[in-house]
């Protein structure tokens, strides 16, 4: 049976790997990207490997990216950004990626999509999935994107040139809402769990935030102790569903359990000291907040971006699980530093209370990017049998 070569970028941005394809190489009925974009990755693997295909069994290498020309005014690319399920024959497109989001003005620049000069570029970017405006400034090296420089990002080993994304509005990505219920601290009754307090904060991405202690956990528990905590993550996951729904994501617990993306479950706890993958230690006056996050049932082993960003939003809202446990700044300018499994992130996050509403303005972060392949990725033919008509023969086979 024949394949189907698709025009592709393998890209890292920040701690992610994806797939990134270009708008116009794919059918316009969007009801076959699904498809498409699981027989690129791999999926569904029971196995949990990806082994047939380009992700890597986990959630933050099990990614695809879509960019095409900007469909608002503000904005120079539309990114459309897609999760697939590592086990399960299924993309969710309800949240964004922030770390891959680091990747978009590059890829745009490279592929000549955005035109620019000089020593550095401004990428505006529409993020599709949550309908908000991205910023991406990062140098060039003879027209092209940068790659080479001094920044470290945790989780990546080596250094990049750095990539500054500035979220522009970020709150109510998901719901509409900063506070989706309309309140800071929520007591939810989740079945067969029973009373849990939690943050349910919407900037980036829609994320419910736990307080570590009430869940009998110091915060600084590792990922692969995570893992082999099933009665936990079974709570977290129980949780996660009486949050969706409480945040009118799913409107009942089985179409919340079809919504694997968002809304994101973690908890956070004061700054400690806390291991980190490398081996090194976190020092507590080095941070101000610590943090664990989960996503699609897997313990994270660096915080995803949005969510990132949402945490540090949070801390800025006054009474907030988040903000109880964080030692914050007297300046409402100052970065927070937040400790995760792969060491320190810092964020920046402008909030302000506007005619007695809280409100989100801005966050910013530093993450790095690379083009590491270039060239086809390659689609069974049999796995999307209408693709080469659907395209209008665009496509070749392999």
């Amino acid at each position: 049976m024949k394949q189907l070569r698709i025009p592709a970028v393998f890209m890292r941005g920040g701690t992610s790997n994806a797939i990134v394809l270009h708008e116009r190489d794919l059918p316009r009925d969007r009801a076959l990207w699904d498809e498409i974009f699981l027989a690129a990755i791999g999926s569904p693997d029971p196995y949990g490997r990806q082994l047939d295909g380009m992700g890597g069994g986990i959630s933050s290498l099990s990614k695809v990216c879509v960019v095409g020309p900007a469909t608002r005014a503000d904005a120079d690319i539309d990114y459309t950004f897609a999760q697939v399920q590592v086990k399960e024959a299924k993309v969710d497109y309800s949240g964004n990626c922030g770390n891959m989001s680091s990747a978009m003005g590059p890829f745009a620049v490279d592929e000549g999509i955005v035109k620019v000069c000089g020593k550095e570029a401004l990428v505006r970017i529409h993020n599709t999935n949550t309908q908000k405006i991205i910023h991406a400034r990062f140098a060039l090296d003879d027209g092209l994107s940068a790659v080479d420089g001094d920044l470290v990002i945790p989780g990546v080993a080596g250094t990049g040139a750095p990539v500054r994304l500035e979220f522009r509005e970020p709150g109510g990505a998901t719901t509409g809402k900063l506070l989706p219920t309309g309140n800071v601290i929520d007591t939810l009754n989740v079945p067969s769990v029973g009373k849990i307090r939690a943050s349910l904060i919407d900037a980036a991405n829609a994320t419910c935030f736990l307080n570590a202690a009430d869940l009998g956990l110091t915060g600084t528990e590792m990922p692969d102790a995570l893992d082999a905590a099933t009665d936990l993550l079974d709570k977290l996951a129980k949780i996660r569903i009486a949050a969706s729904i409480a945040m009118g994501i799913g409107k009942d617990a089985a179409e919340a359990a079809t919504k694997k993306t968002v809304p994101f479950v973690g908890f956070v706890a004061g700054p400690q000291a806390a291991p980190t993958l490398s081996g090194a230690t976190i020092a507590a006056d080095s941070v101000d907040l610590t943090g664990r996050m989960i996503s699609n049932g897997q313990p994270h082993r660096a915080l995803p971006l949005t969510v990132s960003l949402c945490m540090a939003v949070a801390a800025r809202i006054e009474g907030s699980i988040v903000n109880q446990v964080a030692r914050l700044n007297p300046d409402p300018d100052a970065d927070i530093r937040i400790a995760m499994p792969s060491g320190v992130l810092v964020v920046a996050a402008a909030v302000r209370k506007v005619d007695g509403a809280w409100h989100a303005e801005q966050g910013g972060f530093y993450r790095t990017q690379r083009r590491m392949f270039e060239g086809f990725v390659l689609v069974r033919a049999s796995r999307v049998p209408g693709l080469l008509a659907a395209t209008g023969g665009k496509l070749k086979a392999a």
